[in-house]
């Protein structure tokens, strides 16, 4: 009896990772390496390898297959400020995609495309509720947190493959794929890097998924901080795979290459490994490659490194090992929504909560004492998905959990929505809803009441009043009312009431930008000239909610976004507001009844001056989940202590943001780190429904070196008569320096429950490294001698305990490197940054006339003479000045002629002679002339 071979050596767990990879990559044939660098990967039936894919959506739960737990929003997890909560819903996350995979293991690949850490510099990106907080540590913190419950607790062998998105500065979907996001060197490493920085170097994170966007004009998936940056933080192989669709913008909406092969290859040398494209397709992308191997454009060794980390990632998830040495797969396969993942979704639910205002000890509601509550408002009584949610397994509103504490008995609802009716103008025809449907004409008594659901932003949603089923246009622009509410990929759900008058109004479908039509058959169709509705209302909602409130010992008022609207991937906002319906309901539920709580669930910070100022109660959370009507009771009966914080600043209005494409936080005084303003809710913020007390400052030194550590050390107590929890926050904030510092900057927190009464020593740690920046004159971290503040306290403005101490850092010299790289300056104006070439380096570019860029501390020795990188893409002769200490009138060094050209090129000038340390300044005479760098 013959003994049966052994099994080849990379099918040996025994052996080490890298012998492993080199035994697999030395039997696969080029043919097959190439074709395990598309998403869906073929198999290699004769090494028994099976198919596998990247991407399966797991930002809050598994999306897209089906039935999960839904948890809530990314936004909402941050705000529990539990990093320990975040790392088991990772975990539960990760066992639900695990069964996903064993039932269909084609379908369901273990590279899971989360989690989100781009900071959330500005509140008006659609995808807000994707990332964790405006603050790029706490954001790795989370992300941390996040990522090690998706890789599991095996040493051995990971869960989940957890891949970062997105690389790098994105935060706007206007024109996402064609706008370039200016960064400056600080504000790259001092706010962008961190965020993935963190994740990668815990190993928390194997894999990383560059954004659509430019980076300082350059596409971010040609991006040489790829290989640079990102594959220096671990010794592991860092997998990257491309976003969807997006290598074909590089020859298409970027036009950065010429075509599929060259721009392919480029990608491919920049280090993507995994090409996101054209579906299921694999062929497209696999004739680019193979192209572009023939043209030299790239080689095997470039194709063997990129197959060399898709391995890596599936060795990792012990897919070549035998089964019984990965316990993993032995789960079992009813874990998805099982009783603990929705305990878990309750308590993460629960947790996120924020109690914004608090006043007239409105709460916690006290059940015995209530004879009637009302619970009002659009999202009273329902829960949204959003794009990356998992499907809801039930759902649990506000009015279920109110109903499930107090009974029906004593829960009046009112959705507080306006009824009406669109007649033709000046007629008595009127829209109804056929048996099958449709959309047509008819005259009144045989027509149809919608009710207008208004999202922001002159969106809204129209829901017939008989069928409880939403107005949609199909593919073909037939309009039907079949949906459930907004939904899909491209929502064709949204119409805007174009005003013509007090009630008189055309109505145009959003999606198609087109206007219904009434023909005279009482057809009804999308066309570019539209038909003028008479808009008779039947009920007016906020009047029917204010008469519910009069009759309630507490009316509960519960608004906020539909994920899908107004605001979600391809959708930035322009505006804060909330919706101007909601609003008036608001103000109407408050005038009949004092005791209104206000219930904000929304995927982002909302400008709610008015309500500040008048509604005694307020609370907020992100859209929760399957348990979010549980959750939302459990804290305003006060069974829960509100132990939310907002992670992001809530602003009074957008007035008080920069432009949403300006990425330079530093420059325009944003983020709480910068803002100078006063903030509506500033970062950090959250109340109790008890009071603490802060005292006993200590610091374990008044000083440090370098590589020091202090521990700041101080007494909370729970100074109220019940239980609560503190989120105590620990800033600083350095009082001298060379550069512009943030004003204040979150480095610890601690959760801390107490007893009414209770005190306990927190103590917190400050490495002097962390409080190090980016020196430009060096280009290099420097942690530079000066007094840093030492703040405590409940947000970022509420501060409660502070003292200082001073770090023995460096003392920065004057500049004497040469030559000035044109993107360290220290103050500019006018100016963005630009590529210096195709593969790597940045420039300058005006983009005015008079434009400039400040140098401070720059040592000259009386030099005659200049050198410049420039170039002009004008038309036009332009020149670039150089003069000291001022921008307009200080002493003329020199002018130097950039003759049009699009090439950077060497250019020279004559000198005045000068000495000195002294702010230079390179002044600019026309928009489009690039400057690389220049020596004097």
């Amino acid at each position: 009896m013959s003994t049966p071979a052994p099994p080849p050596p990379f099918r040996d767990p025994g052996r080490p990772l890298t012998a492993r990879l080199d035994d697999l990559l030395g039997r696969l044939t080029p043919s097959e390496k190439l074709a395990l660098l598309h998403q869906h990967q073929a198999p290699v039936l004769r090494l028994g390898l099976d198919s596998f894919r990247t991407g399966t959506e797991a930002l809050h739960g598994v999306a897209w297959l089906g039935p999960a737990t839904v948890f809530p929003q990314a936004i909402g997890l941050a705000a529990t400020w539990n990093t320990d909560l975040v790392r088991a819903v990772g975990a539960a996350v990760g066992a639900e995609v695990r069964a996903f995979h064993r039932k269909d293991p084609a379908a369901v690949g273990l590279n899971v495309w989360a989690p989100v850490v781009n900071p959330l510099r500005d509140p008006r990106w659609g995808r807000n509720e994707e990332g964790y907080a405006e603050d790029s540590w706490l954001t790795g913190v989370v992300a941390t947190a996040y990522g090690r419950g998706l890789a599991g607790e095996d040493p051995a062998y990971l869960t989940t493959a957890p891949t970062l998105k997105h690389f790098l500065a994105y935060n706007n979907e206007t024109d996402r794929c064609t706008t370039s996001s200016n960064l400056p060197p600080r504000v790259l490493r001092e706010y962008e890097l961190p965020a993935f920085r963190a994740p990668i170097e815990a190993g928390a994170a194997v894999a990383v998924m560059p954004s659509y966007n430019l980076v300082n004009g350059r596409p971010a998936h040609l991006s040489p901080l790829i290989n640079d940056e990102l594959r220096s933080w671990t010794a592991d192989e860092l997998l990257v795979v491309s976003d969807a669709y997006a290598p074909g913008n590089l020859y298409g909406l970027q036009s950065t290459h010429p075509d599929g092969p060259t721009a392919y290859a480029a990608a491919l040398k920049a280090g993507v490994d995994s090409f996101t494209q054209d579906g299921s397709d694999s062929a497209p992308t696999l004739d680019r490659l193979s192209e572009a191997l023939d043209r030299g454009l790239i080689a095997q060794a470039d194709v063997d490194a990129a197959v060399r980390r898709v391995l890596a990632i599936r060795f990792r998830l012990g897919e070549f090992d035998p089964p019984e040495t990965d316990a993993r797969d032995a789960s079992e396969l009813d874990v998805v929504n099982c009783p603990e993942h929705r305990q878990l979704a309750r308590d993460a639910a629960r947790q996120s909560i924020v109690l914004l205002k608090h006043e007239l000890q409105v709460l916690p509601l006290a059940a015995e004492a209530l004879r009637r509550v009302a619970v009002i408002g659009p999202l009273a009584d329902s829960l949204a998905e959003d794009w990356y949610a998992g499907t809801l397994p039930y759902q649990v509103t506000a009015r279920d959990g109110l109903v499930e504490r107090l009974g029906a008995d004593r829960v009046e609802y009112c959705e507080g929505i306006d009824r009406v009716t669109f007649r033709v103008a000046g007629t008595d025809v009127a829209l109804g809803v056929g048996a099958d449907g449709t959309l047509h004409a008819g005259t009144i008594g045989n027509h149809s009441l919608f009710d207008i659901f208004d999202w922001g932003a002159n969106a809204c949603a129209l829901r017939s009043a008989d069928t409880g089923r939403y107005l949609s246009a199909d593919d073909a622009g037939s309009l039907v009312v079949d949906q459930p509410g907004p939904n899909g990929w491209e929502v064709r759900q949204t119409f805007r009431l174009i005003k013509a008058g007090e009630s008189r109004s055309m109505i145009r479908h959003l999606h198609s930008g087109q206007n219904l039509r009434v023909d005279p058959s009482g057809a009804v169709a999308l066309a570019d000239e539209g038909t003028l509705f008479d808009v008779d209302v039947e009920v007016d909602g906020a009047a029917q909610a204010a008469a519910a409130a009069a009759r309630a010992d507490v009316a509960i008022v519960v608004v906020g976004n539909h994920p899908l609207v107004n605001g979600r991937e391809t959708e930035d906002r322009t505006s804060l507001d909330l919706p101007a319906a909601q609003d008036r309901l608001v103000k109407q539920v408050y005038a009949a009844n004092a005791r209104t709580v206000l219930v904000m669930t929304s995927s982002y910070p909302l400008a709610v001056g008015w309500t500040q100022q008048h509604v005694p109660a307020i609370l907020w959370s992100a859209h929760g989940g399957q348990e979010y009507g549980r959750a939302l009771t459990d804290v305003l009966f006060g069974d829960h202590d509100p132990n939310g914080r907002l992670t992001q600043t809530w602003y009074h209005s957008a007035a008080d943001l920069p432009d949403l494409l300006d990425y330079d936080i530093i420059g325009t005084d944003a983020t709480y780190l910068y803002y100078r303003g006063t903030p509506l809710y500033p970062f950090g913020h959250g109340l109790s429904y008890t009071s603490f007390s802060y005292s006993d400052l200590r610091l374990s030194a008044a000083s440090m070196p370098a590589d020091g550590v202090v521990r700041v050390t101080f007494t909370l107590t729970n100074t109220g008569s019940r239980p609560g929890c503190e989120v105590v926050q620990l800033y600083t904030h350095q009082h001298r320096s060379r550069v512009k510092q943030p004003l204040r900057q979150l480095r610890g927190f601690e959760r801390v429950t107490l007893r009414p009464g209770a005190s306990r020593e927190i103590t917190l740690t400050i490495a002097a490294a962390e409080l190090a920046f980016w020196d430009v004159t060096r280009d290099r971290s420097c942690v530079e001698a000066a007094r840093h503040s030492i703040m405590v306290g409940r947000s970022c403005t509420d501060i409660q305990l502070a003292a200082t101490v001073d770090v023995r850092g460096e003392h920065i010299p004057p500049r004497t490197v040469r030559p000035l790289v044109a993107t360290s300056f220290d103050e500019y104006c006018g100016i963005t940054l630009t590529t210096a070439s195709a593969e790597r380096g940045d420039a300058v570019i005006a983009v005015e006339p008079q434009a400039w860029l400040a140098f401070h501390d720059v040592l000259l020795d009386s030099g005659t003479g200049c050198h410049l990188t420039a170039a002009n893409r004008g038309a036009e002769l332009a020149t670039i000045e150089l003069r000291l200490d001022d921008p307009l009138h200080g002493e003329l060094l020199g002018t130097v002629p950039v003759p049009p050209t699009a090439q950077l090129s060497s250019l020279t000038g004559e000198l005045a002679p000068a000495t000195g340390v002294h702010t230079l300044y390179a002044i600019f005479s026309a928009e489009d002339v690039i400057l690389e760098s220049l020596t004097v």
